[in-house]
């Protein structure tokens, strides 16, 4: 599996929201940060989008827009434009004017990720993906939100299923694009893939996450003596490659601990520890707690969700 795919795998995306936003005149929202990824794509007419007092950048006609974690944002019909606070809904939302046709449209949308790993992959990845529509065709990703919007409203067999694997395509599809975008982005596993040195680096460590890599070793995949590739490499996805291993095979060990069933010698060498004693001392030293304890506590947590969640008849029965 390649970075990217490895990455939307752990993210595990679900429980999407989907909802039509539409405006006509002279209107202004703004919300407040909440922790969710979002994403929207317009589909007719332009507003202007400010995220935590940066410039103002405009969303045209077929622009998509992936925000990882949405931070405090507004919406405007125009630069100037007077804004009131907006209150998250799940149905959708009218600005402006509320007679007549929207001379503005947009599908917007919320979900939920694996919070175990998001501190660690989201890291990775830039703030704001931005597709521009003048840049390159995104009729792809309007396909799939179609089909988004089309399962969020009905309630068919297999709905959740289906919404999940539709979310890990429309986010392997915008980050696969904005790798091959021209436009500037900041440091991370976008920009490591872009280059096609770091990229080969990268794939080869997703590939074959046990061997005991050096940076001597990575650099010759790359055709780059050791000090070069690794100035690169840092300067590239924003940490050594060494960094970059130990932060995967962390996030590759939490996740296998959250699902329980495999023994510290069997994980330490999947990821490519040479003893279940080595493997503790590294997951202790980055995660703050040893493999065991880290297991039991989220069992635990993920026990109490469970329990809460039940009705108030079923818990009675136990």
């Amino acid at each position: 599996m390649d970075p990217l795919s490895h990455i939307v795998a752990l993210l595990r995306p679900h429980a999407v929201l989907s909802k039509p936003i539409t405006g006509r005149g002279s209107w202004g929202v703004s919300y407040a940060r909440y922790e969710a990824p979002s994403f929207c794509i317009v589909l007719s007419g332009r507003c202007w989008l400010t995220i935590e007092k940066t410039a103002p950048r405009l969303l045209d006609c077929g622009d998509f827009l992936l925000l990882p974690v949405t931070p405090a944002f507004s919406l405007v019909s125009h630069p100037g434009a007077r804004r009131r606070p907006g209150i998250p809904s799940e149905t959708g939302v009218r600005h402006g004017d509320p007679e007549g046709d929207p001379d503005f449209q947009m599908l917007g949308g919320a979900f939920k990720i694996e919070p175990l790993n998001a501190t660690l992959l989201l890291g990775l990845l830039p703030g704001i993906i931005h597709i521009r529509s003048v840049e390159g065709d995104t009729s792809r990703l309007a396909r799939i939100i179609d089909l988004i919007k089309d399962e969020c409203a009905n309630e068919r067999q297999g709905r959740t299923l289906i919404l999940e694997r539709l979310l890990e395509v429309m986010l392997i599809e915008s980050l696969r694009w904005h790798t091959m975008s021209q436009e500037a982005i900041p440091a991370g596993l976008l920009a490591g893939m872009r280059d096609p040195a770091i990229a080969g680096a990268l794939r080869a460590m997703h590939s074959d996450v046990r061997y005991d890599w050096t940076v001597a070793e990575l650099a010759k995949c790359t055709g780059k003596s050791r000090s070069a590739f690794a100035a690169r490499f840092a300067e590239t996805v924003g940490c050594g490659p060494m960094e970059y291993l130990s932060r995967w095979r962390m996030s590759l060990a939490m996740d296998a601990l959250c699902r329980g069933s495999v023994s510290l010698d069997l994980l330490a060498d999947e990821i490519g520890y040479k003893s279940a004693s080595a493997f503790s001392t590294a997951f202790r030293k980055r995660i703050g707690c040893a493999p065991g304890e880290f297991a039991r506590t989220r069992c635990h947590a993920e026990a109490v969700v469970d329990k809460g969640s039940q009705r108030p008849e079923d818990r009675s029965q136990e």
